[in-house]
Order: structure tokens, then C-alpha cells, then sequence
């Protein structure tokens, strides 16, 4: 009997859940997706569904337990806490019974240590940014390999060789490159899941200073004023790749979906990276601007420099980024999975 694997998906995110079922699907074995699930569409997938470990009553969970004393190699370890217990006791029972040849864990330290107790190989998913903390150090030790879910030439300067030489990079396991089309002249803000959103008199701001071309918005937006006639609010929307599809520029923040994104649809591309923990978007936006692949602004921009940030972006070689996009990314990370397996 062929052995499955698990891929454990953190709850911060849809983006660990898109990534596990794009994978899962090119494997030739079966694969269990672990996760708490709840309001995810898991409609053909086998899942272990887990008990929520996070903090009660705190959506804003940064994976720390504030406590002034745990164990160096841990993040996350409250006492007390029913939900974690009965999460890791989940865990264990399944690999019991399941006897994975292989634990994809995206992203755990806690779980990635686990599995190394229960004698389960790992292939732990390694984030962007310098992760050199102690915790994440003994995870990526104790893991079999690394995955990086992004493409070599964006990995962090700070990143330790050995951890470099461990890892194996796929590409990103996003957005489909999309058949090329004629580009208009919008100016398509995104905006994801992840982050603090829009603020209106912002964008109202810049949508001023760049007249002449409409921009269209999709995501949260928060506050109230005048809009004016060229920008155009669309909040959330199930056609995202559709509509940057069309753009002249796209404007987003550095997270690898936006900038997967870009670079499957080829466009020039205005990087507002946004403060994450160890430079996960900052490091990235940092590499996208060394490769001329990006215009890149440290945070939104003054009304009076859109002009020249628009015009800046609209002279970039879109072939730049666009080469950051491989299409076989996926295909080749299940390979990568299953040559890993074979070699165990």
C-alpha cells in the first residue's frame, strides 16, 4: 500500500489551504490536509480537522504566547489551554494511525517539533524574510528539508547558508499565468486578506493626483469622504486575476500572493510592502527592486509622489517580473515531494 503524506496548514490564512490543495492535487499518493478548516472550502479534500489552539477571543493572534518564560525552541506553548492539548493529541493520533511516509508543515514551529518526536520525516515550509530566531532555527533543524514557496532570487540576504543549502525552492504555488490581453489604462489597488486594507482619503489622495487614469480598488477599504470620479471601489471580488488582467499597473503590498500575482500576469507593479514579523514582505520588495522588477515604496506614498511612482513603474520591463512566474511550479514542487519520499 502506498503511503500518503499530511500537509498541516496554519489558520492564519486561505493561502496555506490554496497552496496544500494545488500541490495535493499532482501527487500520486493520497494527501490529508490538517488544519483548523472551519470556513474554508475543503470540498474534495481528505482533512483531519483540529481544534483551535489559538487564544479564546483573540482573531488578532500573532503566534506568541506572551508568557515570560517557555522553552527557547518554542513560539507558542500556554499552559492551560484545552484547545492546544487536544490539537496536539489530534495530530499524534493520526500519524499513529496513518503512518505518513511525510508531514508537509506550513507553517508550525510547535508542529514541525512535533512530528520530529513522532518520528514522522518534514518537510517544514520556510516563509519569506530572515526567520534566525531560535525557534524557527531548531524547526528547520530538525525538519528533513525546507520548502520555499517563492523563487530563489527573492530569499532574504540574512538567511544562513545552511539553511539556504536546505532548502528547496518552488517557485510560487499561487496565481495561474493568465492569457495575455490588450491592457488599458487602469490602475488596479489590491488589497488582501491579511492586511490593515484601504483607507479612503488615501486613495482618494492619489486617485487625485494621477487624474488621467481611472483606478479601481478591490478589497477592504475603510473610512468616509468625497470619491472622485476616477476611483472606483469594489471591495472584495471573485475575479482578481481577471481584472489585473486588464490593468496598465498594478499597486499591492508584498505578500507572496500579490506578487506571485504580478509576475503570472506580467505586470509592472508598484510594491507598498507592509510591516510583518522577521521582514517577510520588506525583504521581498527589497529583492523585487535590486531585479528592477518592481517600483518599490516603503509605505503609501504622498499625494505628490504618485506622479513620478506611476510613470517610474509604467517605464519598468515587465519581462522582469514576469520571469519570476513558473508555470510548472507546481507540478514540479508534487515531483520534488515524491523524490524526497522516494530517497527517505
Amino acid at each position: 500500500m502506498t503511503r500518503g503524506i499530511g500537509w498541516y496548514v496554519h489558520h492564519q490564512g486561505a493561502g496555506h489551504l490554496q497552496r496544500a490543495r494545488a500541490v495535493a492535487g499532482a501527487l500520486d499518493r493520497p494527501c490529508t490536509i490538517l488544519g483548523t478548516l472551519a470556513g474554508f472550502d475543503t470540498a474534495g479534500l481528505d482533512t483531519v480537522d483540529l481544534p483551535d489552539d489559538r487564544p479564546l477571543g483573540d482573531p488578532a493572534f500573532d503566534g506568541r504566547d506572551g508568557a515570560t518564560e517557555r522553552p527557547e525552541a518554542l513560539h507558542y506553548a500556554p499552559l492551560n489551554h484545552p484547545g492546544v492539548r487536544a490539537r496536539m493529541a489530534r495530530i499524534a493520533a493520526w500519524a499513529e494511525r496513518a503512518e505518513p511516509a511525510l508531514l508537509v508543515v506550513d507553517v508550525s514551529v510547535e508542529v514541525a517539533l512535533l512530528a520530529r518526536l513522532l518520528s514522522v520525516p518534514t518537510l517544514v515550509v520556510r516563509l519569506a524574510g530572515t526567520r534566525t530566531d531560535r525557534p524557527h532555527l531548531e524547526a528547520f533543524r530538525g525538519a528533513t528539508r525546507l520548502l520555499a514557496p517563492f523563487p530563489e532570487a527573492l530569499d532574504g540576504a540574512g538567511v544562513p547558508d545552511w539553511v539556504r543549502a536546505k532548502t528547496l525552492y518552488t517557485g510560487f504555488l499561487g496565481a495561474p499565468a493568465q492569457a495575455p490581453i490588450e491592457a488599458g489604462r487602469e490602475i488596479v489597488v489590491v488589497f488582501g486578506r491579511g492586511g490593515a486594507g484601504g483607507d479612503l482619503a488615501d486613495l482618494a489622495a492619489a486617485a487625485r493626483a494621477v487624474p488621467d487614469r481611472p483606478w479601481h480598488v478591490l478589497g477592504p477599504v475603510s473610512g468616509s469622504g468625497a470619491v472622485p470620479g476616477n476611483l472606483h471601489l469594489h471591495g472584495w471580488v471573485p475575479d482578481v486575476e481577471a481584472r489585473v488582467a486588464r490593468a496598465a499597473l498594478l499597486v499591492g503590498g508584498g505578500g507572496d500572493g500579490v506578487v506571485a500575482l504580478a509576475a503570472a500576469q506580467r505586470k509592472r507593479f508598484v510594491c507598498l510592502p507592509e510591516e510583518r514579523a522577521y521582514g517577510e514582505q520588506t525583504e521581498k520588495a527589497e529583492a523585487l527592486a535590486r531585479l528592477g522588477a518592481a517600483i518599490v515604496h516603503p509605505s503609501w506614498p504622498s499625494a505628490a509622489a504618485w506622479p513620478g511612482l506611476i510613470a517610474a513603474a509604467l517605464a519598468i520591463d515587465p519581462s522582469v517580473i514576469g520571469g519570476l512566474h513558473d508555470p510548472d511550479a507546481v507540478r514540479t514542487c508534487a515531483a520534488t515531494i515524491q523524490t524526497l519520499i522516494a530517497d527517505l
